[in-house]
């Protein structure tokens, strides 16, 4: 019986075709991922389900930057909660903190409500609060199915010690999803170190936009970037990445079903 779970985050088609390739068990949909992904259309969602047979997980973030929200900002995300899950969405993804960095332990029940029974996972808003071992806490008394962290680091691997210490924490009750900087070349040392079973990656590559004609002067979004160089999901890194966790699901067998 399979005992991992790769997630692959995707903003397009394309990328959760992909992801659905490579042998990725969910998707994270978002849109704008080159800004950390902000909440996808209702459109894409409908085509990502019409298209693969991946179970979907929607972020619901309003915005890029901070998680930190305003009223308007929270009525349009228990909104979308509502929209999300009557479309059938397999989960919600989302997060919101106090202005002291705690979790907004209030709003995160009113868009539980919202979503009315399709679960909630708490993103890396989780890896900008104050205490991770409280917030923990909180989310698992709130029912929240998994928590997105790279360990408070800004890689999952520089994370490993806490992300050890979360999945022992947690002792099941939710599901602890290492993410930030998962590669093929760290997935099984991570995955031996902390005893996490989840893994969240986009396993992007950079291919070169269609435009012939390109006016290089001029910048439609984030200084720095470039408009010309499109992110997609790499079929290749995921398999990669599902072929790793394939043999960790073996020798564990071997093992007799012990930790690898």
């Amino acid at each position: 019986m399979k005992t991992w779970t790769l997630e692959v985050c995707t903003d397009s088609v394309e990328s959760a075709l992909a992801a659905q390739e490579g042998g990725a068990d969910r998707t994270e949909l978002c849109a704008s991922l080159v800004t950390g992904g902000i909440t996808p259309g209702k459109k894409l969602f409908e085509q990502v389900r019409a298209y693969t047979d991946l179970k979907i997980r929607v972020l619901l973030r309003p915005r890029w930057g901070d998680f930190c929200y305003n009223r308007y900002e929270v009525e349009q995300m228990k909104e979308e909660s509502r929209m999300f899950a009557e479309l059938g969405a397999d989960a919600i993804v989302t997060g919101v903190l106090t202005p002291e960095g705690n979790l907004d332990t209030e709003t995160m029940e009113e868009l539980i409500q919202a979503a009315g029974g399709t679960p909630i996972a708490l993103h890396r808003a989780f890896d900008m609060c104050r205490d991770a071992c409280q917030t923990l806490e909180e989310a698992a008394g709130l029912g929240i199915c998994t928590i997105l962290t790279s360990g408070q680091q800004v890689s999952a691997w520089a994370g490993r010690d806490l992300l050890k210490e979360l999945q022992e924490r947690s002792g099941g009750r939710t599901e602890i999803l290492a993410g930030a900087g998962i590669t093929p070349g760290i997935l099984r040392e991570l995955a031996e170190y902390t005893g996490i079973r989840a893994f969240h990656m986009s396993g992007k590559k950079v291919r070169e936009s269609r435009m012939r004609f390109r006016r290089q002067e001029v910048s439609m979004g984030l200084p720095g970037l470039d408009e010309y160089k499109i992110w997609q999901t790499s079929p290749v890194k995921i398999r990669e990445s599902a072929r790793i966790l394939e043999e960790l699901d073996g020798e564990r067998m071997e093992n007799g079903g012990n930790r690898v």
